[in-house]
Order: structure tokens, then sequence, then C-alpha cells
């Protein structure tokens, strides 16, 4: 990411300043002295939500201190960390995140404000291990939240609206060891089954069939391998990237080796560029029980989807309680779409995407882009008034209004 610019280019911040400070105090005189003003983290977001006309803050720039409390199985971290470097300093202390991101190089309190997952049907998205938080709200005021507080649930996956999130305390447990087999050539119909599968599934398609182009199966170590034939699928005996034609040694390691969990649970290496790059992506969480329908209405228009999709990816999420979470009340089939960069040619087909998922009420990956309209979102968030109430409490002043947020919580 550039000064100007998010990871993948598309997004140019329109920012009037940028700042970096480097205390606390700074920035609550920051925040109390601005009439707009957002934190930007590592910038994996695809679209405007976290963009201002205002003030724009990394907090790259506040102390990095990290503390666990291994009686409390909790850690203590700045916002500003990416999981790869948390997940390194816990495991060499024996501790483990529940889950990860398919990207190791995401900031905590971003990933954590835009409801940001991992895979696994018993694992909530990353935003579900927030035990506290802390913030600036827009007078400048440090405010200390956690579970206790009848707010908490609105106050995780929070968009960036309700204030500038400098700390976070996150649940963690002893740290475990993963094996990663990857599987090719799906069929559709073992689906379901193939994502229940192991501890975290994704079953990456193009497309171009109903098949699933690869599972790529993280299981814990002491399960035993898949059998051959596993599913009607084919194992792979070289490693794989999920993009076709992309250097695999930008991924974790595959065929069975055993390694600690963090260096299994993402795609991709810290070190390694992830993903391609040069790509958009779009992403719905459908309710589970759904998902067969919701998979046969895409492929109506899976003609569309085809030519402009690098790859799609397919993975469960398990319900939570947090009220703008994608997977709030609902164990979740999230689909997933890696896209070319070209918008002029993405956006029709992604209005023909959101069209044949309107049946199946599709909540959105909040970092990604998306074209569906406030009346068409709102009703699928049962908690959207009052998210809604705490954020005009909170934020009475619109301090942390963009553009882009402002159609959804008009003020």
């Amino acid at each position: 990411m550039s000064a100007h610019r998010n990871w993948a280019g598309n997004v140019r911040y329109a920012a009037r300043a940028y700042h970096r400070p480097s205390s606390i105090d700074e920035l609550r005189a920051l925040v109390a002295g601005s009439d707009r003003i957002r934190a930007v983290g590592s910038g994996h977001s695809f679209n405007r939500l976290g963009d201002t006309t205002g003030d724009l803050v990394t907090l790259t720039g506040l102390p990095a201190t990290v503390r666990l409390d291994a009686q409390r199985r909790l850690v203590d971290v700045p916002a500003a960390m990416r999981y790869g470097e948390l997940a390194t300093w816990l495991h060499e202390r024996g501790y483990a995140l529940a889950n990860l991101a398919s990207l190791p190089h995401i900031s905590v309190a971003g990933a954590v404000a835009t409801g940001t997952h991992g895979s696994g049907v018993t694992v909530g998205n990353l935003a579900t291990a927030v035990a506290g938080l802390e913030l600036v709200t827009a007078t400048g005021e440090l405010l200390t939240v956690d579970r206790s507080s009848p707010d908490f649930p609105g106050m995780v996956v929070s968009l960036g609206a309700l204030g500038i999130v400098t700390r976070l305390t996150l649940d963690v447990v002893p740290t475990f060891d993963i094996r990663q087999y990857v599987q090719l050539d799906l069929p559709r119909a073992a689906l379901d089954e193939a994502l229940g599968s192991a501890y975290s599934v994704s079953v990456f398609t193009d497309w171009r069939s109903t098949r699933g182009t690869q599972v790529w199966r993280k299981q814990l170590a002491d399960q035993p391998p898949p059998p051959a034939g596993w599913l009607g699928t084919t194992a792979a005996d070289r490693p794989w990237h999920p993009v076709p034609g992309m250097p695999t040694i930008n991924c974790t390691e595959q065929l069975g080796v055993a390694g600690p969990w963090h260096e299994r649970l993402p795609h991709f290496r810290l070190g390694f560029t992830p993903s391609s790059g040069d790509e958009l992506q779009s992403e719905y969480h459908l309710p589970r029980a759904v998902a067969a329908d919701a998979l046969a209405a895409l492929d109506e228009v899976a003609h569309l989807i085809a030519p402009v999709t690098q790859t799609s990816e397919l993975r469960t999420v398990a319900a939570d309680d947090l009220w703008l979470s994608p997977n709030q009340g609902r164990d979740s089939l999230a689909v997933h779409f890696t896209w070319i960069a070209d918008a002029a040619a993405v956006l029709p087909v992604l209005a023909e995407v959101e069209r044949a998922l309107a049946p199946f009420a599709p909540r959105l990956h909040w970092g990604k882009v998306f074209t569906i309209e406030t009346e068409a979102i709102a009703p699928t968030y049962p908690h959207w008034p009052d998210f809604a109430a705490l954020l005009h409490h909170l934020d009475p002043t619109a301090t942390f209004h963009t553009p882009a947020l402002t159609p959804l919580f008009p003020r």
C-alpha cells in the first residue's frame, strides 16, 4: 500500500492530510480537533468505506506493545499489528488464535472492523475472538469496553464508524499443528461434506463447470489424511496456487507436511505477495441452509462470471452475535470472487451476481466491492437499527463518517 492508495491500487484516498501519531495523547488531540477523520490499516479493503475527505490516520507509529495474560488466555495487541506478526509472537509463547484469514498481511483492527474471516464450520470470523476494545471517540475520549458492555456486540464489527480503535484484546488457545492437503476436481454434490471435513476448508472454482477445481483441507495434524479417491477427487502431487499461473512459493506448505497453525491456516506466506495483487474482490455471505439453491442461481450467470474471474472461493463461517457481522445469527457459506483488475468489465457482472443472490438474503464482506443499495442490505441485519442508534450516540457529529458510509447510515 502506498501512502495514497489501497493495496490493490483501485482506490486513491481522497484525504486532505495524512497523519502518523506516535502516542495515544497525540491521536486523541488529532481526533478532537478534526471534523472528519478515519484510520487506515493495511489497505486491503477494495472499496471506499474507509476513505475520507478529511484526515487519514495510520496507527503504525503508536507503541507496539503486546501483552499476554496466560491465566485468562487473552492477548492485548495494538490495532495496527498484522496477524502474521501477532501469530508468530503467540506461537513462540505456546499460544494460538482459533483461526486466521487467508492473508496474514492484514491488520488486526481492520480485519475485525470489516468482519474478515477464515473458514471452518465450527469457527467464527476473526471478530468473534475479540474480548475487549480500546478506542478514541469523536471527542478525543479514550473508551475501553469489553464483553460485559451491553453495546459490545455492536462495537466490534463497526466499519470504523464508532471511533479509532487503538488496541484489541483477543481470546487465545494453546498452539496446535495443521497438515494441509489439496484435492482436485470436487463434484458439486460433495461440496457440503467437503466443507465440513476438516478444521478449515476452502473450495475453489472457476465457474467453468459446477465442480470445485481445488479443495484446500487444513486438518489437525493428528487426523488421518484423506483416503485415495476422497469424495471423487484426485490428490494433488505438487503445490498449487488458488490463482492459476501464480507462483506456488507464495503459498503455505501443502502435501500434508505438518506445521504450526499460523503457517498453514492462511493460504499465503507473510513474506510473499498474497493472492495475485492485480485484482478486485467481492464476497457474499449466505445462510448455509440455502447454499445449494444459491449456488444453482449463480450457475445461471456462470457464463458471465467465468471470463472476468481469476478464482472464486467457497468457505464456511460459524454464526455469531455481532450486530454488523455477516455471520450474525446464522451459519454461513461465503462466496468470494477474485476478479480481474478491470472495473468496467467486472461491475456489470457483479450486478448480475447480486441479482442472482438477492432471494437468499446475502450479506456483504464490508471490505470488498459491492453495488447493493442500503434498502436491500439493511433488512438482512436484525440489529441494523441498534447499530444506527449506537453510531449516533458515540459520534453525534459524524466525525468518522465517509461519503461511502453516509448512504448506509444517513445523518
